[in-house]
């Protein structure tokens, strides 16, 4: 018998979990690792200059249409 956090278990050893619940991870990885992208951007805009802005604004609004999608397909809906 399997023994987890003092609690008995409770149901079978095996259960299915819903799709959604993977994929709202994998959306918040994906939104997570942008900031990583974000970040030496914003550190050296004076470097990057107009091209910069340019490809960060090209860059956000592709997030940004992700973003849109998955809320249009319901993926962020919790329930």
């Amino acid at each position: 018998m399997a023994y987890e956090s003092g609690v008995d278990p409770v149901g079978s050893d095996w259960t299915q979990s819903q799709i959604r619940y993977y994929v709202f991870a994998v959306l918040f990885v994906l939104f997570d690792v942008e900031a990583v992208f974000i970040f030496p951007w914003a550190t050296r805009l004076d470097v990057y200059a107009l091209f910069g802005l340019v490809e960060m604004a090209i860059f956000i609004f592709i997030l940004i249409l992700g973003l849109f999608y998955a809320w249009r397909k319901g993926v962020l809906r919790w329930v």
